[in-house]
């Protein structure tokens, strides 16, 4: 255990362990509705002929290292959780036959981007199943929505934050939502949806009389 905590709280895992806490913590507000995990990432929906060179440094960087198709926050919790494995690993297993502190440092150093270089193919990986449990519902192709019924699932609803489920056979369809405030829209509060903004990519909800 001592051997663990050691290379837990040591350089260089301390850096992933310092993140991996922002992680969790972001994870139990996105699990109390404080935060919408999905609607805070980064959309790389491309089509088919889109270039890499017409995206952002950081949205060609996650495309080319097969990181789209799900939320932002996903990626990076993956990211951190995996380099972290390795980094504790390599601290609790590799650093200590390092002889003196010196090279401790340096080799602390390479594990620290050796680890982020090998998180990278590996979350790649595991997020290849998840991609279809993320699937961004549009406009053009949810037009029928608005004016249909749907139930809140944040605790909360703003004009930039909130998500809403709306019933369809097989499975409700998830569906970033907004509204003027104040309101009374609280989770499991139904709404009716009244509008779609394809700047945002949000639809506009109002409370049932």
């Amino acid at each position: 255990m001592g051997n663990f905590l050691g290379a837990a709280f040591g350089y260089p895992t301390a850096i992933y362990t310092a993140l991996l806490g922002l992680v969790l913590f972001y994870w139990i507000l996105a699990l109390v509705g404080v935060v919408d995990f999905e609607s805070g990432g980064i959309d790389l929906d491309l089509q088919a002929d889109t270039s890499v060179d017409d995206l952002g440094a950081l949205a060609g960087f996650i495309v080319a290292f097969g990181l789209s198709g799900v939320p932002f926050s996903v990626v990076v919790s993956l990211l951190v959780l995996i380099g972290w494995t390795l980094s504790c690993l390599a601290g609790e297993w590799l650093l200590p036959l390092v002889p003196t502190v010196p090279l401790q440092w340096l080799a602390g150093t390479l594990v620290l981007l050796g680890s982020f270089a090998l998180a990278l193919p590996a979350t790649a990986v595991a997020l290849r199943p998840m991609r279809r449990m993320f699937v961004t519902h549009r406009a053009a192709s949810n037009a029928s929505l608005v004016g249909q019924r749907c139930t809140v699932t944040t605790s909360s609803v703003t004009p930039t934050f909130g998500q809403a489920a709306v019933a369809r056979r097989g499975a409700d369809i998830q569906i970033d939502v907004g509204a003027a405030e104040p309101n009374a829209l609280t989770r499991g509060a139904t709404a009716r949806i009244i509008d779609y903004d394809p700047a945002t990519q949000r639809y506009a909800i109002e409370a049932e009389a």
